[in-house]
């Protein structure tokens, strides 16, 4: 079993170096991806929205927004019906930076899985669910 947690790692080792190698000339980090395409779907959520539909907690949120908003990538502004909260904003730059991030994360993904079957790819794929249903609070 040991190796099965061995593999996985590695596996997820190297998948994260090279889709941080590929979003960092947009001025994006591996794990910013995750929030910025939850606003790519749906721009202004609040970081309780965001931190809800990432499964992470929003002080998660919220300092991964500062980072992004230094880097000119989110902009926040208070919601203009409830001055206690904030919503997250795209900025151009952002905008800008999703096709070229989802055409790098798709050539990624077609190189990690290229040698797998389509019986091998929808077996990983459905035992990855399992995983993660099961290791999920």
């Amino acid at each position: 079993m040991t190796d099965v947690i061995r593999l996985l790692t590695r596996a997820q080792k190297l998948l994260s170096a090279a889709t941080d190698d590929a979003m960092r000339p947009h001025g994006v980090r591996i794990g910013q991806n995750l929030l910025l395409e939850a606003l790519w779907q749906d721009d202004g959520l609040t970081p309780g929205d965001l931190a809800a539909r990432m499964g992470v907690t929003t002080p998660t949120v919220v300092n991964t927004a500062a980072r992004m908003e230094a880097a000119g990538l989110l902009d926040r502004r208070p919601d203009p019906h409830d001055g206690r909260l904030v919503r997250l904003y795209l900025t151009p730059l952002a905008r800008a930076a999703q096709q070229p991030i989802e055409d790098a994360r798709r050539r990624i993904a077609d190189h990690a899985l290229a040698t797998l079957t389509p019986t091998e790819l929808h077996r990983l794929t459905r035992a990855l669910e399992k995983i993660v249903k099961q290791m999920s609070p």
